[in-house]
């Protein structure tokens, strides 16, 4: 009885015979559009996302620059270049963990998910389409906050391959974040919960790290909370890779080896927040 009604439900796929990695990527391709149309027929959230960054630069770099000083780097000029690694982490990571959680949680309480469940479709598939298609609005995310960056004085000083490599760093940590926030979304009971739940940790994640200030500026334990903070490797192998100010303003064993660390940290967190996520994928209701 039990067999017959998966089969006629088209779950009984799953169950019984473990999916091809073309079907897998089929049905990725098309929650991730799913996705991406639902982006476009409300372009308010793309455009409010787009809107809070280029605010925060402007304020950062022609009200408060003057007030924060780089050590050995010189003045607002160069604190402008040394901040926009920082921004740009933090716009990627706000965005990402948001629409991530935020979009779980309404998918889950519409009952979206448990429709996806009963569909003949790849265990996962659903979370993997969510956190493509931020991956893809944070590409988006990204072009204008460069154009924003060169307009208040920003520069890429070593090439565009190591600037790619760079923005390549930023886009893999944003993703393994929107695991984070997949995993919220499905923890929590309504969408405002999981906005709610992000700031619980994306605060101390972006300022308690070398996003805004030089990590030697701070207490001892604040210092080394910031310096092993995933955020603070993924901002200063950007700005090694951008040739920005600042990169010698910590001699810690992760900001000289920013970009192993946040490749390593990146990885991690994408793989263990993935397990969990799809663990609770299963039971949600």
């Amino acid at each position: 009885m039990t067999v017959a009604w998966a089969v006629q439900s088209g779950s009984a796929v799953d169950t019984l015979r473990p999916p091809s990695a073309g079907k897998a990527v089929r049905d990725v391709v098309v929650v991730t559009r799913r996705n991406l149309i639902r982006m476009v027929r409300i372009p308010e959230v793309l455009i409010l996302s787009l809107v809070q960054p280029i605010v925060f630069v402007l304020l950062f770099a022609y009200l408060f620059a003057g007030s924060f000083s780089l050590p050995g780097a010189g003045g607002p000029e160069a604190y402008r270049e040394y901040m926009m690694a920082g921004f740009f982490a933090q716009t990627i990571a706000f965005a990402t963990a948001s629409n991530s959680s935020v979009g779980m949680a309404n998918d889950l309480r519409s009952g979206m998910v448990d429709r996806f469940r009963s569909l003949p479709m790849t265990r996962g598939a659903l979370l993997t389409g969510r956190t493509v298609a931020d991956l893809a609005q944070n590409v988006v995310l990204v072009a204008v906050m460069v154009g924003c960056a060169l307009i208040v004085g920003w520069r890429i000083h070593n090439g565009l391959p190591r600037a790619a490599a760079a923005f390549a760093l930023l886009l893999l940590m944003g993703y393994a974040l929107s695991w984070v926030g997949v995993l919220i979304g499905l923890s929590v009971r309504a969408p405002e919960a999981a906005a709610t739940g992000n700031f619980l940790w994306l605060f101390p994640l972006t300022f308690l790290s070398n996003a805004f200030v030089a990590p030697s500026t701070l207490p001892a334990p604040l210092r080394w909370a910031a310096e092993w903070n995933p955020l603070s490797a993924t901002v200063q192998a950007a700005r090694e890779l951008f040739g920005n100010p600042g990169v010698h303003a910590s001699n810690a064993w992760p900001a000289q080896h920013a970009a192993t660390v946040s490749l390593v940290w990146s990885i991690v967190i994408a793989l263990v927040c993935r397990t969990l996520a799809v663990r609770r994928y299963r039971s949600a209701a």
